[in-house]
């Protein structure tokens, strides 16, 4: 189906202004079918002016639909439907006419002229399908009067309100809940949905009759915080505007939507929603994730203390090799700190790892004397799970310690560059695989001894990696020799649950 930019970029003259005001009218009018029980097609006619484009289609959730095929895209000639063209040459809603018969359904036919500062852009054809009419509730009687009135304003060129762009699906809907307010702010009808509504917030009474702006400041609790003049103003009707009005026992969301079918303010419609139990649950998330960072917080300054008494331990000691292994831990508490403390960062259980990289490449490089080796990155890990992170930075931080003990000599020095590379793989056999992690750190140094193994020989920090790679992250691990010199270890890590 084609977008409505492209059809308007190939079928018509409108400007960038008139298209702006288009996409306006199809954000909100949703509404208009909703009232008016009917299908919504917007016609614009086309550049040569012989035929009529459609350029969007609504269909309402009230009732039942008149059009079952999409109709966006077709063309029309005029001539064809004489009441688009009245309502196009003479600027006014066109009701008259009997209704058309479409597949054993009758259905309702009106024009309305979609005007724009003082120029009628095109017409919207309200399709009513009668198949179910039958005598109308108070609720519908509402819903069509309103519905009359929007129409008014669109033909007006009043509805849309400019720079009054509305979230529609974050925005209260004519069936969650609709108050009908004189030109006084007094309510002269209210909805099951929106008695029950304002019943949440704590009303006790029946809603009609009532000055809904006072009615509902009273109902707001000071220790909520002060109702502004604003939201009276919201309340009342006067001026086109949303917000969210919380008691003790409920929170719900407004809109009003002044009506001046004439140009004179006769009223206005407030919607409304009962949005309680949502913000309740937006609430325990909030808190749920502000107690996850909380937790990781605690555990980064906990594991912090940890690395601080085994560093003043390894100070005491005489023993060069007790001293050693201290210091080896105090490295890899402190790579699990590092994966800890950006999480506690985070909104949710996946950390940017680029920057723990960086920041484990700093803290093992710290001990590598006088500079004499250097490390960088290169290529980028994306975003990883905290179940993928904080192994992989263990894993990292054996590795360049590894390279530190054993590629080079006393006064040796070098460089480490550890590379990253993330994207789908194959799999063995041909067979698709998932989205892998290719980890290569490569270093200049004297290379694998005689007869080495990676599997199966090693100290204790390549056991490590071996089981944290292979066991917990379910990857691969290998050790071969680098061109010209040096030692390349080859890491590759699924990650298709992480983003």
């Amino acid at each position: 189906m084609p977008s409505l930019n492209d059809l308007v970029r190939h079928h018509t003259n409108l400007d960038s202004a008139d298209v702006e005001w288009i996409h306006l009218l199809v954000s909100e009018w949703q509404l208009l079918s909703d009232l008016s029980f009917a299908d919504l097609v917007l016609w614009v006619p086309t550049r040569d002016g012989s035929r009529y484009v459609s350029l969007a289609q609504m269909r309402p959730n009230t009732g039942p639909t008149s059009y079952q095929d999409d109709m966006v895209g077709h063309l029309v000639p005029r001539g064809r439907r004489p009441m688009l063209d009245v309502a196009l040459d003479e600027g006014r809603i066109v009701r008259e006419g009997d209704p058309e018969w479409r597949e054993d359904v009758p259905v309702r036919v009106e024009s309305i002229p979609v005007r724009r500062e003082g120029r009628v852009l095109g017409v919207i054809a309200r399709n009513t399908n009668l198949l179910t009419v039958r005598t109308p509730s108070r609720l519908e009687l509402t819903y069509l009067q309103s519905a009359s009135d929007l129409a008014q304003m669109i033909a007006a060129g009043t509805f849309p309100f400019p720079g009054e762009q509305v979230d529609m699906d974050a925005s209260p809907r004519a069936g969650d809940g609709l108050i009908r307010l004189d030109a006084e702010g007094l309510v002269t009808y209210a909805s099951p949905n929106a008695l029950s509504a304002y019943h949440r917030l704590g009303l006790a009474t029946d809603m009609v009759g009532l000055h809904l702006g006072r009615t509902t400041a009273e109902l707001a609790p000071p220790t909520r915080g002060p109702v502004d003049e604003a939201l009276a103003k919201l309340a009342s009707g006067w001026a086109p505007r949303q917000t969210e009005v919380e008691t003790v026992e409920g929170v719900v969301q407004l809109r009003a939507i002044p009506l001046k079918p004439k140009g004179e303010l006769i009223g206005s419609l407030v919607l409304l929603r009962d949005v309680t139990e949502l913000r309740r649950r937006e609430r325990e998330l909030m808190t749920k994730d502000a107690t996850i960072r909380e937790i990781h917080h605690r555990v980064k300054n906990n594991l912090q203390t940890v690395a601080a008494l085994l560093r003043l331990q390894s100070r005491r000691l005489d023993n060069e090799a007790a001293r050693g292994a201290l210091d080896e831990a105090v490295r890899r508490v402190g790579s699990i700190a590092i994966v800890h403390e950006t999480l506690s960062q985070n909104l949710d259980e996946h950390v940017a790892f680029d920057e723990i990289a960086d920041r484990v490449l700093a803290m093992v490089m710290e001990l590598s004397q006088d500079g004499r080796v250097t490390a960088r990155r290169s290529g980028s890990f994306g975003i990883l799970s905290a179940d993928v992170a904080t192994p992989l930075a263990m894993v990292l931080t054996e590795i360049l310690q590894n390279a530190l003990e054993h590629a080079y000599g006393p006064k040796a020095g070098g460089a480490v560059t550890v590379r990253a590379v993330r994207g789908r793989m194959p799999a063995a056999g041909g067979a698709r695989g998932g989205e892998q992690l290719l980890i290569t750190v490569t270093d200049d140094g004297v290379g694998l001894p005689e007869g080495f193994d990676p599997q199966k020989s090693g100290n204790l920090g390549l056991q490590i990696v071996r089981t944290l790679v292979v066991g917990e992250l379910g990857g691969t691990f290998d050790m071969v020799p680098a061109d010209p010199a040096g030692t390349r270890v080859v890491l590759e890590i699924p990650v298709e649950h992480s983003r």
